[in-house]
Parts: structure tokens; sequence; C-alpha cells
């Protein structure tokens, strides 16, 4: 064993032993490239891994609007034993008034099952209808806090670090009210070195108004449109860094009224060093909030071209994620829409400009579904980002309105081509297979082997976990990033890796897809290269690191210096 400075982390041959997660194989079998995904094949492992979680969507002959936009969940290391664990929101039966069954929180045991730890753990929630989730180190302690958005008060759950959790929601200041909360995410805005809190709002809605849509005839009333509901303001809350948050969403100029947000995601799409917010709402122009570097922010959603779709409409819009698809070293976006609306593929040219390339780049697959959760991945570690998406329609009875569009719908992969992207979904894996209700996904490594897996969680149904079987044939590398002078897990440290003529462009990031939290370990395919040239880190603090000529296949920690 040795520990060697060039690295910042202990290695075994190649192995970190500060984490204690790779499986031997991917590191000495030195696995021929793939040239594409063909042979990735996911498989549904939920039940066989001790994942047995349902979620209670509480749906009623009310048709609540609540109930059908489900909740969301997310990937964390919350004993910060090396290993993802699992953290389910839950709904309510609000039609009956009756309390949720309880958030889940699923610890991973690190030989590919998961053991229920939510009692002990003390996360089961506030019994309100939950729905989206953020992970982050608020208090820069070393170990992962989780802030819980609902219909109704929020919560923000302190780690204590012996595996449980502190209900400080109260003390924080960050209840919100009686909003009915969306998506959430952690980021460093002012880049103070802690981090501050985004929470996304959705609808005016009261579960007492009783508003009825669709034919009156027996077994034809549907989930009303958005369109019936008005728009409530986003939440920006800045971190004081003594365990308490200032709601500063007016003066930050990030309040929208008639905003009705649901993904969001971060990203610095414009190299100036500070993070900047874009916002998917439903059905109402989307915005994207450039970070000032002041404490404010402005709206660019009209100049920068990703308020609306091609035709200069709005779209529904339910799922975000921000990477460079491309490899042209800006950051792109990605959302996902309603059925019979495609999905939006927004390509950044550099000068907060975006050009739409979603009727080019072959993704037009996604007309007849409903997509919600949403990721940039490489899943066969050849070296670019595909795309992911989870799918389930809002109108469980829609066969009836529309015959040609499914209620419960499979999900959807696009292979990344280079020029193209290329629906593999049905090449994919039996798990692809599976229709069903789909909302909140997040995309992580939790078994450690270097290929990314999925997680679902859908509306009514069992939890859905895509083991990804097949993506580590090629190389890969994955960062994770420790702050000192920034936030304690690096959120918002843009990493660039080159192998050969081939370079790499991503952010620390979990906040994206729908609802939901992503793992925030960055991760790169690296296709046929054994080792990678150069990493070149750039931490909020503005310090700057270069590591040169090193091994593939393992996880490395980075410290900040």
């Amino acid at each position: 064993m040795i520990c060697t400075d060039k690295f910042h982390s202990c290695v075994f041959r190649g192995i970190p032993c500060i984490l204690p997660i790779l499986l031997l194989v991917s590191i000495f079998s030195a696995p021929l490239a793939t040239a594409a995904g063909d042979n990735v094949q996911f498989v549904e492992v939920a039940r066989d891994s001790g994942v047995d979680f349902v979620h209670e969507c509480g749906a009623s002959s009310k048709k609540l609007l609540v109930e059908t936009f489900a909740s969301g969940v997310a990937w964390l290391d919350y004993d910060n034993d090396g290993w993802l664990d699992l953290y389910f929101q839950n709904g309510a039966n609000l039609s009956k008034g009756l309390p949720s069954p309880g958030n889940a929180l699923y610890r991973n045991t690190g030989k590919g099952t998961f053991v229920d730890v939510s009692v002990e753990a003390g996360v089961k929630g506030n019994g309100g209808y939950a729905t989206g989730v953020a992970i982050g180190d608020y208090d820069n302690d070393g170990f992962l806090d989780i802030f819980v958005n609902y219909y109704g008060p929020n919560l923000l759950y302190q780690n204590k670090g012996d595996g449980t959790f502190r209900d400080v929601t109260v003390a924080a200041g960050v209840g919100g009210g009686k909003l009915y909360g969306s998506s959430a995410g952690f980021l460093d805005y002012d880049r103070d070195g802690d981090l501050d809190l985004y929470v996304s709002n959705s609808f005016d809605f009261e579960v007492e108004e009783d508003l009825y849509c669709g034919f009156k005839q027996e077994g034809w009333r549907m989930y009303c449109h958005p369109s019936h509901f008005d728009g409530v303001p986003d939440l920006l809350y800045r971190n004081n860094g003594d365990g308490t948050f200032t709601d500063v969403s007016s003066e930050a100029g990030i309040t929208n009224p008639g905003g009705k947000g649901l993904g969001i995601t971060f990203g610095d799409f414009d190299g100036d060093g500070f993070p900047d917010i874009y916002v998917g709402n439903d059905g109402v122009r989307n915005s994207l909030f450039r970070n000032n570097g002041d404490g404010t922010f402005e709206d660019l959603s009209y100049s920068a071209g990703v308020g609306f779709d091609a035709n200069g409409k709005p779209d529904a819009t339910m799922g975000t994620t921000a990477g460079d698809f491309d490899g042209d070293g800006f950051l792109d976006l990605y959302m996902t829409h309603f059925s019979e609306e495609l999905n939006a593929l927004y390509r950044n040219q550099g000068n907060l400009e975006f050009e739409i390339l979603s009727d080019r780049w072959d993704l037009g697959t996604s007309f007849s579904k409903l997509a919600f959760g949403t990721g940039f991945l490489d899943f066969d570690n050849d070296g670019d980002l595909d795309i992911y998406a989870s799918c389930g329609h809002v109108v469980d009875n829609v066969e009836l309105y529309s015959p040609h569009i499914e209620s419960q719908q499979s999900d959807l992969l696009y292979e990344n081509r280079k020029g193209a992207f290329r629906d593999v979904s049905a090449s994919s894996g039996p798990a692809f297979e599976i229709k069903h209700f789909g909302r909140g996904a997040a995309i992580g490594d939790y078994d450690n082997d270097g290929d990314l897996d999925i997680v679902v969680n859908n509306f009514g149904q069992p939890a859905m976990l895509f083991r990804n079987d097949g993506g580590n044939r090629n190389h890969w590398i994955m960062i994770q990033a420790q702050g000192k002078k920034s936030n304690r897990f690096g959120f918002g440290t843009r990493i660039q890796i080159r192998t050969g003529k081939h370079t790499q462009l991503k952010e620390v990031n979990n906040a994206g897809s729908y609802l939901s939290s992503h793992d925030f370990r960055v991760h790169f395919g690296l296709g046929d290269a054994r080792r990678v040239d150069r990493i070149e880190v750039l931490w909020p603090s503005g310090q700057k690191q270069t590591l040169t000529d090193v091994p593939a296949d393992q996880i490395l920690l980075i410290t900040e210096e």
C-alpha cells in the first residue's frame, strides 16, 4: 500500500484504499474497447437487491394533481463507507387525509444488496406528500445532509455522522410554508465556500378545490392540465455559514411568480466561474438564470433561446439535465416533455446562445412518450454522453382519449453517435422492456464496477433498479472532489480530462433529472485508453490543479490543495 500526493488518494495496485469499492476484474482484465453500446444490457434487480420500496401515490377518483406528479429518489453515501445508498420520497393519500407511509433509506451493503434503515436513521419524513429531494453537505462537516421538498412544509435533515439524522428545518429556516414544492438542489452560487439551496415550486393547488376535467362519463375523469392552475415563485436560500439560511429570492432576482417549476439543473454555462440555474417550467416559459457574480441573477431565457420550443411555444418541461454532449467544452441542455412534444436538446454555442437540435439529432422516438427523470450519462464508457429518460403518462386513462398513446411506457436510452443519437432502448436489455409509470430517476454507480446504473421511483408502483451489465468493457475513471477552501464535496468544480486528442468536461453537480439527485462523483468513459493523460481541476474557490498520467479503472479522490 502506498499513499501518493500526486493523486491525493491511497492506492493499492491502482485501487483507492480509502474507498473500498472496485471490482478487481475491472482493474486487471484490461478489457478491449467496444465501438458502441450494443453489448450493454440493463437488468432490473430492485427486489433481488433488497429494494422493496413501493410508492404511495394516493390515486383516487378525485384525480388530484399532486398524485400523478409523484416523487423522486436520490443516490447518496450517507455513512461515508464508499458505497452509494438510496433514499426514496413517498407520497400520501391526500383525498382521504391519510399520512404518508414514509420515505425510505436503503443502506448499500457493498455486496450488491440494500437494507432498509429508514426507522433507525430517522428519515421517514413529516407525514406529508414528499416530492423532490436534494443532497448536499450544507454544514461542511463531511457528511451528506438531505433536503426534502413537499406538497406543503419542507424538511431539512442534518446528518449526525453516526448513521442517524436530525430534523433542523425550523432552526435552519427552510420550511417554505404551504407551497407545492417540486425539485431542489444545493449549489454555492456566491462562491463563499458553503452550499446554498434552490427550491423549485410548481402550482397554486389546493386539495379542496376538486376541479373536474375530462368527459363526464364513468371512468373518463382525467387529471387536469397544469394550465388550469396558477404558477408560484421559486425560492433561493443563502447559507449563512452558521447552520441557518436566509431567503434571498427577491433580491437575487430568481422570483418568477408565474413559474410552474418542475426540473432544475445547475451549470456554469458561460464559463465565468459562477454557477447558473436552469428551471424547467410546466407549460410556461423555461428560465435560464445567469449568475452575475454579485449575488444576483438575470433571466436570459429569451436571448439564450432556451425558453420555448422551435416554434416559439412553451413546452410542458418535466426533467432537465446539463452536460457537454458534443465535446466542445460548453455545457448543453436536455429536457423531457409531454407526449406529442419532442424532448428538447439544446447545444450551447459558447456565447450564452443555444440552438435546438431535437429534430436533427434523431430524437423523434420521444414524440409518443411522456418523459420525466433524465440524465446525460456515458452508459457504454466510449467517451461521450448518451441520454436516458424515464417514461410514463400523467393521465392514467389516456388511451380513452388518444388510443395511440400508452399510459404505462417503457423508458428511453439514446446512444451518442457523434452527429446523431440512436435510440437503443429496444436492444439494451430487459429493463427497457418494462412498461410503467416512470417519474423520478437518478443515475449512479451503486456497485462501483465502473459503469452507471439507474434507479426509478414510479408513480404508485414498486421502484426499479437498472443494473448496467457490460458498460465496463471499456475503460473509465470516476473522480470524487473534496474541497478545502471550496465546499466540502466540491459542488460546482469543473473537471476536464484528456486522453490522446480527446477531451471531456464535466462539473460536480447532482441536481437535475426530475425531483431527484444523481451520484455527484464525476464519471468519465475512456474507451480503450488505459490511462488519462491529463486531469485539470478548477475549484469553486478559483484554485486550479493538474494531474498527469493517471491510471484508468479507478475511483479517484482529489483533494483541493
